[in-house]
């Protein structure tokens, strides 16, 4: 059972519809919510299809990107604050082992550490420091009653080596960092996937949430959970997106 967070954001954001016109089919606009912060208040999602990549855009009320965890000081209960697009991808599209849950592409921040060790975002020379830059994941998520927004991003349990895309930067979740870069603009966030890193069909649903995810404080499984979410596009989680042409 989702817990009383989720059920209060899915009620609060029940207006998102799927645009069907001739210039915007398949995206998916909401209702802006005073209820939700602007920056985390979702207004239009959509992915276009484009020769060589897919674009995923985030929309929101305003000021796109400028909230981010206060530093924790250390991994153990750290914050990430997070743009996602749940997918009905599988998992194995990316690099995953098949089946393995909601594959999701995310945008997050974080100041407390790194995992994206092939990356060096701020260009400072160190590839170890930039998790509180906004950066690019695959995640795979599973339902777990143990956090408190219902959802983790699925453990590694010790001991198993599951297949795991290149990129995957060691961490025991399925998490990959494949250094797309985010793109920000006042109101707007898009990120490009290249479509030869994508494996099967690149026809697939899609939704867009804010949330809010936090490092279990044992550091154990779960490792990581959605612990907020801060908006939901569609308002139920029904992936009605699809994937569009660009014009």
């Amino acid at each position: 059972m989702m817990n009383t967070r989720v059920i209060t954001t899915l009620a609060l954001a029940f207006s998102g519809v799927v645009l069907a016109d001739a210039g915007h089919h398949g995206h998916i606009q909401a209702l802006a919510n005073e209820n939700v912060n602007p920056s985390f208040d979702l207004v239009h999602a959509k992915i276009e299809k484009g020769p060589s990549a897919l674009t995923f855009q985030a929309e929101v009320t305003a000021n796109i990107g400028k909230l981010k965890p206060n530093v924790n000081g250390q991994l153990a209960g750290a914050q990430v604050y997070s743009y996602v697009w749940p997918t009905s991808l599988d998992s194995e599209a990316v690099g995953f082992e098949k089946g393995q849950g909601i594959l999701a592409l995310a945008v997050t921040a974080h100041p407390d550490f790194d995992d994206t060790p092939q990356f060096d975002e701020n260009a400072d020379g160190d590839k170890t420091n930039d998790g509180n830059e906004w950066h690019s994941h695959w995640v795979v998520l599973t339902k777990d009653a143990a956090c408190p927004g219902g959802l983790k991003v699925k453990d590694i349990p010790e001991g198993q080596t599951p297949k795991v895309p290149v990129t995957w930067p060691g961490l025991p979740i399925y998490l990959d960092s494949p250094g797309y870069a985010p793109e920000f603009t006042n109101d707007t966030l898009t990120v490009d996937v290249p479509t030869q890193d994508l494996a099967g069909s690149q026809d697939f649903q899609f939704d867009a949430v804010t949330s809010v995810l936090q490092v279990n404080a044992s550091v154990h499984n779960p490792l990581l959970c959605v612990t907020q979410v801060q908006d939901i596009a569609s308002g139920d989680l029904s992936l009605p997106g699809e994937v569009v042409a660009r014009h």
